[in-house]
């Protein structure tokens, strides 16, 4: 075989390139042409287009089943088994040439594209999958790439429910295209079908429906990938796997790109995606269809056009024949070749069929197509007896025809009746069409064409009772027509169209009826729409005019407008500014959105700096400077509380100006927190829990505004649930506390009931309630009145706040007491003791000292080795026989060793002593106090360890030292320890020497608050 593409031209590229109208523009350039498609269907779209064109007279249409021959048709429209062998026309074009490689029909396109030529022009149309095989079998071709007018994206995957309107679903199979659109009916209105197996009259029909608005989708089978020319914005795949004749296979990459090209048309982008049971597309296959990027075709289908006519077997013999020419792949026998194969098995045919004729003859009876999807051999008895007639009477026999013919003829029946006669005629139809078959063929042409036609309409006007409501297509075309449908909105939001309750207006968006099906009611919801567009507009217009009081911002995240919700919020960069998205439907659009989201946007951002006033106050703040103006940033960043040990070295770096500076916009530096007490309120509390969960998803995390309705009520301490997100009390201006949690101001007020009774000195006068010896305190009524909690639950938060506790018996703390009463102090024990972490700086002017000397932060340390807890001494155990009076608790600021302090490795008050603090850690609480502080205690412990004492109660540790001898209780003699100062059995509880006063500056702010203290106790 010696080849050659001269004179020839291959058109490729993707689809939607126009390559169909060139070849089109090109065929009428010439005075004659032929021009070959893949389908009856787009065989029929380019007669219309041509007529048009050049008139009907010029044009002709062969096909299979269908043959309009005017006598001076000068342009062919076939399809391409109906393209001539030979031609003396001007031009010749053969379109979607890559369906060469087709196992059922390549060998047809192949035989066309190597041997049909144009005398003066040939072009082939197909995929650019074809440019290297072509160029490789025809040399000297000439190819033209032509890029895709517009383009292709992928959509991922949808619900059939949620695809949007001028959608085309693609399936394989018509009952998988007739369940499809069953269901788009019940849900979307209605659908339009097309199948390769619909006559072209009812194909034409159901696009009709589609074309002109009637249904918004349409669902086909793979037809519609062969150059159909359709109004399709989105294609989605409702399967991936065809049936090609042979097998069931998955569609290869360039058949999903013939098809999701379909979307989009002219300059307009398309969409494809995956809907129904159809896995989502990987990113390499999205990435190679959106860039028209296919495996080239390598093979083409090939079978061999010089037959032996001369027997049956060798007829059989030559259709075996093998290429000769690489690139070229032998095809698997067709329908024709399969029903030779039977045929030349029956004795009968072989008696018969003795000439080249009637081998020739039986050859040409053979390639009747199989319209009626049957069994190959109920299909090739048929071909048998037409056979026969042909060969003993020269014609197909008439009565037989006309029995069959008549048997068709009749428009009862459902979907797959209709579509079972119109199969059937459409086989008579070949055969009234084939030269030289019937006696009367011109007779039979009309009749089968009528018979046809009826049966088409009738199948067309089942598919649109059955997937397309009539009312539904009015209301559609209505729509289309930009006709008023007289719509009504009830005072209470209820929507009325036509006299229908479609269902309820709220805010911006509309609600269809709950329960409504079928096409009628998503019809008149879709022009309930349309008809609301102007009744949003006026909304939007009263919205963008309404005052605030007309806008709530509720917990749960909305935006509500007199009553509806009109939008959510929604975390932003900054915590403080959320972002604000519409609750719209999309018939709310350009600036009439645009206003309403503006005006929702000044309202959310007016609320926020109204109620959360002093946050945004010091947002502004100008006037704060260098470590003032970081920390009112961490102090906004964390909604208007922190934890003062986690700013204690900030706090401790303030000068008094930027003290005072901060202190003019309401922070309050208190003992466990630096804060702003305007914010513990019901209303700022809400909006600043909101605000943080917004940001941290915490809307729906358990506790999310339960803690809102204990602070309005105006409790100041609640028992914990362990359920709820912890932040959530912080929130609400609890400290969290263990089994206990305190409002934050109700603990600065304990602080400051607290520091009195620390910083009394034994023999001062009169003794504060609740004082015990300048280093320790009791619980008073006032604390469990300001906390509103029992002796118990005082011990909780007492623990939770890092005190812990000396239990000593009634009579020994009332004799303790009477022997300090009305003495004085004694020098030793007039030692400085240590504060509360920042007694509040609102009080007076010794905040700095008072800082200073505060309990510092409990810190996990390493547990202790064997050897150590030896040196330590052994814990006394505790002796629950001798039952005594319930003892007093006796409150003192814990300190950096207290977890290994005797007392507490006591297994009767380890977890008494511990639960408070390890709740604490669980929470991230700490005791009150800072690091510097902490270093403040373990220095002192050091220099008491140097001067020969222990940090510990000697008369508690030393009972069990070991090997030291027992040295008793020395009640006999008051010891004192190497300094000369009180006996050994209250060390522990002394402080380091008092420091010499320094004189203090007269100009200092100090000096000033104490002269001014002094005139007012005066």
């Amino acid at each position: 075989m010696i080849l050659s593409g001269r004179g020839v031209t291959a058109v490729l590229g993707p689809t939607n390139t126009g390559k169909t109208h060139y070849a089109i523009e090109r065929m009428v350039a010439h005075g004659s042409g032929v021009i070959g498609l893949p389908l009856r269907l787009l065989a029929r779209e380019v007669y219309t287009r041509l007529v048009e064109k050049v008139g009907a007279n010029n044009v002709a249409l062969i096909t299979g089943e269908e043959k309009i021959s005017p006598p001076r048709a000068k342009y062919s429209v076939c399809t391409v088994e109906a393209m001539p062998r030979e031609t003396n026309a001007a031009f010749v074009a053969i379109d979607e040439v890559q369906l060469a490689g087709d196992l059922e029909r390549g060998h047809i396109f192949t035989d066309r594209i190597l041997n049909l030529r144009g005398k003066e022009e040939t072009l082939l149309l197909g995929a650019g999958t074809m440019r290297p095989i072509l160029e490789k079998l025809l040399p000297g071709i000439v190819t033209v790439e032509r890029p895709r007018l517009s383009q292709l994206f992928y959509a991922g995957s949808k619900k059939i429910t949620r695809l949007p309107q001028r959608t085309a679903i693609v399936a394989f199979s018509a009952d998988e295209v007739y369940a499809i659109a069953e269901l788009v009916r019940r849900q979307r209105g209605g659908a339009a079908v097309v199948l390769g197996a619909l006559s072209p009259r009812t194909r034409n029909a159901q696009v009709g429906l589609y074309q002109n608005g009637d249904v918004e989708y349409l669902v086909a089978t793979d037809a519609i990938g062969m150059g159909l020319n359709l109004d399709v914005d989105h294609v989605a795949f409702a399967q991936d796997r065809k049936f090609d004749g042979y097998q069931f296979r998955n569609l290869n990459p360039a058949e999903m790109g013939q098809i999701a090209g379909r979307a989009g048309r002219h300059l307009r982008d398309g969409t494809f995606g995956v809907t129904g049971r159809v896995d989502p597309l990987d990113d390499e296959l999205v990435e190679r269809i959106e860039s028209h990027e296919f495996d080239p075709v390598k093979v083409l289908q090939w079978r061999t056009k010089n037959f032996d006519f001369s027997s049956i077997r060798n007829l059989q013999a030559s259709l075996d024949a093998a290429p000769t020419v690489q690139g070229l792949s032998r095809a698997l026998p067709a329908i024709d070749q399969q029903a030779l194969e039977y045929l030349g098995r029956y004795p009968e045919i072989i008696d018969v069929t003795t000439t080249a004729e009637r081998v020739e003859r039986l050859w040409e009876a053979c390639a009747l197509p199989d319209y009626r999807r049957i069994a190959p051999a109920q299909h090739a008895d048929l071909i048998s007896t037409l056979y026969f007639d042909l060969v003993k009477r020269g014609t197909v026999n008439e009565n037989f025809m006309a029995e069959q013919v008549r048997r068709a003829d009749r428009t009862d029946g459902e979907i797959d009746t209709l579509s079972a006669r119109i199969a059937q005629i459409r086989t008579w139809t070949y055969v009234s069409n084939r030269p030289g078959w019937l006696a009367d063929p011109t007779h039979w042409q009309e009749k089968t064409r009528e018979i046809e036609d009826r049966l088409s309409d009738a199948l067309h006007e089942r598919l649109t009772k059955r997937f397309v409501d009539r009312r539904t297509s009015v209301l559609m075309r209505r729509l289309r027509e930009n006709a008023m449908l007289e719509a009504e909105i009830s005072v209470n939001g209820d929507v009325f169209v036509e006299g229908h309750h479609v269902g309820q207006l709220a805010g911006f968006r509309f609600t269809p009826v709950s329960g409504t099906e079928g096409p009628d009611a998503k019809a008149v919801q879709a022009a309930a729409q349309k008809a609301l567009a102007l009744e949003y507009e006026a909304r939007a217009a009263r919205l963008h005019a309404s005052g605030n009081g007309d806008l709530a911002m509720s917990s749960d995240g909305l935006v509500r407008w007199l009553g509806e919700p009109v939008a959510r919020l929604s975390a932003g960069d900054n915590i403080m500014k959320p972002r604000v998205i519409m609750l719209a439907d999309e018939q709310l659009s350009g600036n009439a959105r645009d206003h309403a989201l503006a005006r929702i946007e000044r309202f959310v951002n007016h609320q926020i700096a109204t109620v959360l006033k002093p946050l945004d106050d010091i947002s502004r703040a100008e006037d704060l400077q260098g470590l003032a103006k970081g920390l009112a940033f961490q102090l906004v960043e964390n909604l208007g509380i922190l934890f003062r040990r986690d700013v204690a070295d900030e706090v401790k770096t303030l000068d008094q100006d930027a003290r005072a500076s901060m202190r003019r916009y309401g922070i309050r530096f208190g003992a466990y927190h630096v804060f702003l007490p305007a914010l513990l309120k019901p209303a700022p509390a809400e909006l600043v829990t909101l605000l943080w969960a917004l940001k941290n998803d915490g809307l729906g995390k358990p506790g999310y505004g339960d803690l809102i309705p204990v602070l309005a009520a105006g409790r100041t301490s609640v028992v914990t649930d362990p359920g709820f997100e912890r932040m959530f009390y912080k929130l609400a201006g609890f400290r969290f506390l263990g089994k206990r949690a305190v409002r934050i101001d109700i603990l600065e007020r304990l602080a400051d009931l607290i520091r009195p009774l620390l910083q009394w000195k034994p023999g001062q006068q009169p003794r504060p309630e609740g004082a015990y010896d300048g280093r320790r305190f009791t619980t008073t009524t006032a604390m469990l009145s300001i906390l509103g909690a029992t002796l118990d639950d005082m011990e909780e938060i007492l623990k939770g706040l890092g005190y812990r506790a000396d239990q000593v018996s009634a009579e020994e703390a009332a004799t303790f007491l009477a022997s300090h009463s009305g003495q004085p102090a004694k020098a030793d024990a007039t030692e400085a003791a240590p504060a509360e972490e920042a007694a509040s700086d609102d009080a007076d002017a010794s905040e700095q000292e008072a800082s200073a000397e505060a309990p510092v932060e409990v810190k996990a340390e390493e547990p202790q080795s064997e050897e150590a807890k030896s040196e330590e001494g052994k814990p006394e155990e505790a002796t629950a026989e001798n039952a005594e009076p319930k003892p007093v608790l006796l409150w003192r600021p814990g300190g950096r060793n207290d977890n290994q302090r005797s007392d507490n490795r006591r297994p009767g008050n380890r977890n008494a002593g511990n639960r408070g603090e390890g709740e604490r850690r669980e929470a991230g609480e700490g005791r009150p106090g800072n690091r510097q502080n902490a270093n403040r205690d373990g220095n002192r412990d050091g220099d008491r360890k140097r001067e020969g004492g222990r940090p510990d109660n000697k008369a508690r540790g030393n009972n069990n030292r070991g090997d030291r001898p027992d040295r008793g209780e020395r009640k006999d003699r008051p010891e004192r320890n190497d300094r000369g100062g009180k006996p050994q059995g209250q060390q522990r509880f002394e402080a380091k020497p008092p420091r010499k006063e320094k004189p203090m500056d007269p100009d200092s702010p100090f000096a000033k608050l104490a002269a001014l203290k002094e005139q007012l106790k005066k």
